[in-house]
């Protein structure tokens, strides 16, 4: 090794990530590291690592966590790390050898448990010896986090290749100078002295013993810790504490995010964006199950939100978890007025767009300009924006119809929804346990809120619709308690639709496995409408989507069944302003829509697309599905 060679600074960053933003990060670290011809750095990620290795890493190591209450792939070196430091067999300066830095991704809707997992990691690690070269960075979701990266990352640069800072004469674990080992030696010296006249443990009890003991201990330190590093040093008057304007929901990081997945971002806490059936419709190529089940045309639709953030980070949804999450509404607020206005601009924006895409029939282009029906479930919990009453009243004084959709996390919110044309709650799950592994909810007492929603639901007198999105393997079972959650919330209608698959490879862990056949949500279906009993029954059906709607059988008059809506007839009533039930603006479904129809829903009023194949060099077939 030459002389030059031995005066290099050698650096290993390590990332763990679901979604790529750690990776990110770790990648603008190495940038700015390898620019100095001092440094030889690699980066990793961490699964790709030999722990054990860590005992007797010479480099600089350099950690970005995401931070997950999920399985991940931090998972396995999380339990190495947190079994070394709480094995009383393994020496406590086991990392003396290691030097490091660590930095946090994480959310803090999740209060207590922001950054837990980066925060431990760093504090296990100078437990063990480790030489803490720069404290803990850590950054929020809700807040600039490549603004906090680049503080950190910037201080970082300078103790590792500013001669000034003298890299060798870094103290050791200075975030945790008040919280040591001498703290559990006190403590057990103590232990000692007061238990010296009580009976020796045998030796061959030990085993059974020391998961206990480690236990104890393990939550005395973690008190410890608590109490020595989440103590103010001084208490601030009221009138010395800085008065906090609020942020502004989308930062910049996620604007770029949205924005490249096709979003337009409206104000500081809503979006719209144009669906892929409203593309199809245009061409006269087939529209979305809810023209098949309402009568709703998806050339004239309009999907936004006025609230990008959600209070659940469903397993299964296709937005790939960029936007942000929160229990309430705590960001700068945009009145509904700028909202609805851009919403429509922007939308319009996104049509005219369109005009040169080969196949566009020009009735309906034409059409698409005067946008008649809202789907408020582009992204995120609409019912969270504080002024959503407003909203809605604004869409229905243009004669344009409202599908609100709800996470069933809000009954106050709930509660307090005027009437909209059709009310969504989404009950993904017929359990518990399983509701907690499917929707991943921040509430604590989500179960609690759910239930509470469903009650609130069967007393809105408006109509309402449960949405069951079917993922293999996750919640297809449990009939039983999905009967009992629709005679608690009397839904009018209950939609049942297979997962979309949409590439997932971040924090979700679904593969085309965990989609069903369409065979396999009828055949659900099927069960659960035989348990439900004579009160509902299955009425139409898009195979295209892999949907079908059950409904209450009051719609079905005559031996007729009545699940579209009269619109005008709507707007009619709520102008009106007297008391109107889901019976009172109805409108007859059509024979192509019902299930079990030769067209299985599909308009044959458009024509089938058929992508061209070796096998079929057909593109397009008319009518069917």
């Amino acid at each position: 090794m030459t002389a030059n060679e031995s005066s290099k600074i050698l650096i290993k960053i390590f990332y763990a990530t679901q979604t790529k933003t750690a990776k990110y990060f770790a990648q603008q670290l190495h940038e700015s590291f390898t620019k100095h011809s001092n440094c030889e750095c690699t980066i990793m990620d961490i699964v790709d690592y030999e722990t054990e290795d860590f005992l007797s890493e010479l480099a600089i190591c350099i950690f970005i966590i995401s931070t997950y209450n999920v399985e991940g792939p931090l998972d396995w070196f999380y339990k190495w790390l947190e079994d070394t430091r709480y094995d009383f067999r393994v020496d406590k300066q086991s990392l003396s050898k290691m030097r490091f830095a660590v930095f946090g991704l994480g959310d803090s809707a999740y209060g207590d448990q922001f950054c837990i997992q980066p925060r431990n990691i760093d504090k296990w690690l100078g437990q063990l010896g480790a030489n803490r070269l720069y404290p803990l960075g850590e950054s929020d979701k809700n807040s600039d986090q490549e603004k906090s990266f680049e503080a950190w990352k910037i201080s970082l640069d300078d103790v590792l290749f500013d001669p000034s800072y003298g890299l060798n004469n870094v103290s050791t674990n200075p975030n945790y100078d008040s919280y040591s080992e001498s703290d559990d030696e006190l403590d057990s010296d103590s232990n000692n002295n007061n238990d010296s006249d009580t009976e020796m443990v045998d030796v061959e009890d030990m085993g059974a013993l020391a998961p206990k003991l480690q236990a104890a201990r393990k939550s005395k330190e973690e008190e410890v810790y608590k109490n020595h590093n989440g103590q103010p040093k001084r208490i601030l008057t009221v009138q010395e504490l800085p008065v906090k304007e609020p942020k502004e929901m989308v930062t910049p990081m996620l604007r770029k995010s949205l924005t490249k997945q096709g979003y337009k971002v409206v104000g500081s806490h809503s979006g719209v964006k144009i669906c892929r059936w409203t593309k199809s419709a245009l061409r006269g190529r087939g529209s979305c199950y809810k023209f098949c089940f309402y009568g709703i045309q998806s050339h004239r639709c309009l999907e936004t939100t006025p609230s990008l953030a959600c209070s659940n980070k469903c397993v299964f949804c296709w937005r790939h978890h960029t936007n942000p999450v929160g229990k309430e509404f705590v960001w700068k607020v945009d009145p509904p007025e700028m909202i609805f206005s851009e919403c429509l601009n922007n939308h319009y924006k996104m049509i005219k767009q369109m005009k040169g895409i080969p196949g566009i029939r020009a009735d309906r282009f034409q059409e698409a300009f005067n946008v008649r029906h809202c789907a408020l479930s582009l992204v995120g919990e609409p019912i969270l924006y504080p002024h959503i009453n407003e909203f809605v009243k604004l869409l229905h004084e243009k004669h344009i119809s409202s599908f609100l959709v709800c996470n069933a996390q809000h009954p106050s919110r709930l509660r307090a929804l005027d009437k909209v044309t059709q009310l969504y709650v989404s009950v993904d799950a017929s359990t518990k346990e399983s509701l907690k592994k499917i929707d991943r909810p921040l509430f604590k007492d989500f179960w609690e809120r759910f239930l509470e929603c469903l009650d609130i639901l069967s007393q809105k007198g408006q109509r309402t619709v449960y949405r069951l999105t079917l993922v293999k393997d996750y919640n297809t079972e449990e009939i039983a308690n999905y009967v009992e959650l629709v005679r608690r919330g009397k839904p009018d209608f209950i939609e049942v639709k297979g997962v979309t698959y949409c590439g997932y490879g971040g924090a979700s862990k679904l593969t085309m496995a965990n989609v069903p056949y369409h065979n396999e949500v009828i055949s659900f279906v099927e069960q659960l409408n035989q348990n439900l009993g004579e009160t509902y029954e299955i009425a139409t059906e898009h195979s295209h989507s892999c949907s079908i709607l059950i409904a209450n059988t009051k719609f079905k008059i005559n031996n007729k069944w009545y699940t579209w809506i009269d619109y005008d007839k709507f707007f009619e009533l709520i102008e009106k302003g007297e008391h109107f039930t889901s019976l009172d603006y109805i409108a007859p479904t059509p024979s192509w829509a019902l299930f079990g129809s030769p067209e299985a829903g599909f308009n044959p009023e458009d024509q089938r697309f058929y992508r061209k194949s070796k096998k079929n060099n057909n593109s397009v077939k008319n009518g069917g599905c």
